[in-house]
């Protein structure tokens, strides 16, 4: 088990919990105003394009807000002393209807799997070892719901944009490469249980 800064191990450092109903609160203290990266509010891989641009932040927050009223947990927030510092979306990939539309993410086969397909961290928290705390967590919560494969899309090298997680992350995690999607993306999967 690695260590984090101040020689705790990440499942020490970092409790993870399912965004339910109760938890929105959190959801909210951590996305602050903008919903975590431009009014994304978590919902890009689950609308359709057009539908995600017009919605922006409002109506993204929106949508997310009815998903968790209706009992979806669409991810896992992750606290450090009670205080939300993380979020990882992970469900089953039929939930991510972009992602399902995909020809770039095209299912590799027929397996079941849940979709790990968004990282956020708090700034302040950001370098200090939290992502593989926070994947290791959507990995239990998916298990717990009956999966027995998650699957996430990361980023490969060093493009500026991991929301969706780090090749080496998804190494760290125990997670291996199935296949490339392009120069910069792959396709990394964990057995479960």
């Amino acid at each position: 088990m690695s260590r984090a800064k101040g020689g705790r191990s990440r499942t020490e450092e970092l409790a993870c919990h399912p965004l339910t109903e109760e938890r929105w609160p959190d959801l909210l203290r951590l996305f602050g105003d903008r919903g975590a990266a431009n009014g994304c509010w978590c919902m890009f891989w689950r609308l359709r394009r057009s539908e995600f641009e017009a919605n922006r932040s409002p109506g993204n927050r929106r949508a997310l807000r009815e998903l968790v009223r209706s009992g979806v947990v669409p991810g896992v927030l992750g606290y450090r002393d009670d205080e939300p510092v993380g979020w990882c979306s992970v469900a089953p990939r039929e939930e991510y209807g972009s992602l399902e539309r995909s020809p770039k993410y095209r299912r590799t086969d027929e397996t079941p799997v849940w979709s790990v397909v968004c990282f956020f961290l708090a700034r302040e928290h950001r370098g200090e070892g939290l992502a593989a705390a926070l994947l290791d967590g959507a990995v239990t919560y998916a298990g717990q719901q009956g999966a027995t494969v998650v699957e996430g899309y990361p980023v490969c090298g060093d493009d500026g944009s991991h929301y969706m997680g780090t090749a080496s992350l998804f190494e760290r995690c125990g997670f291996t490469q199935v296949r490339r999607v392009d120069e910069r993306r792959a396709v990394y999967r964990r057995q479960v249980g």
